[in-house]
């Protein structure tokens, strides 16, 4: 996932990067209200934010009322120290897609997130099909026809972008921006790299990677292949 972590306190800001990076994420971090405004407000979209309510510059409430105010669609995950069940109505009113409390256990942040994403993009369950090709995202496995396919970090990240988006045109900034985060220094022919490798590793795998010249890439279903 590309994930972007709105939290001013320091050391919980690093513990949630490192944990999610750790696992193969790509992340960017905003530590005020402002900063997280100019990051949403970029043209690649995020997977998730994690809000903290509790910023400098003002309340992560009034942020995502406005988020939801603009149809901005980002799934948002609120942390916050408030114990009220008030506070979490209202995060939940205001568009809060889960909600939890400080203190919090990174591993659970971590699977609230994914199943947060899961939901947005429509896919409940932590394993998603696509014909013989199956991807388990919690396990970060996946099977081609039954047959174990071992990925990298950074493919697993491809194929869960293009896995989420099956007959959409993804565009190769969108894609290097998942693999690199903003401040990635790799250049933009990294992307066409990763995507030949994980070709290969898919070979005999109902869901094809094409190439849209000028446009991006686009995963479908082979003619005859299963839903």
């Amino acid at each position: 996932m590309r994930v972007l972590v709105v939290e001013d306190t320091e050391d919980v800001a690093e513990a949630i990067l490192a944990h999610f990076q750790r696992h193969g994420h790509v992340c960017d971090h905003a530590a005020s209200r402002e900063d997280a405004a100019h990051f949403l407000g970029l043209a690649e979209p995020y997977d998730l934010a994690i809000l903290d309510l509790n910023l400098p510059d003002g309340s992560g409430l009034e942020l995502l009322k406005g988020l939801r105010a603009a149809k901005n669609p980002v799934p948002v995950l609120v942390l916050t120290a408030r114990m009220h069940v008030e506070d979490k109505i209202d995060a939940l009113d205001f568009g809060a897609d889960d909600y939890l409390v400080k203190p919090f256990d990174l591993r659970e942040l971590e699977a609230r997130a994914r199943a947060v994403s899961r939901r947005r993009h429509g896919a409940a369950e932590a394993v998603v099909e696509a014909g013989n090709l199956r991807c388990n995202f919690a396990a970060r496995s996946v099977t081609v026809a039954g047959r174990e396919v071992e990925l990298t970090r950074r493919e697993f990240i491809l194929l869960e972008a293009f896995m989420g988006n099956v007959g959409r045109v993804l565009e190769k900034d969108d894609l290097y921006s998942r693999l690199y985060g903003l401040t990635g220094e790799a250049g933009l022919n990294a992307v066409e790299v990763y995507i030949a490798r994980l070709r290969r590793k898919l070979d005999g795998a109902d869901l094809e990677i094409k190439t849209l010249r000028g446009l991006g890439y686009q995963a479908v279903l082979r003619e005859g292949a299963g839903p």
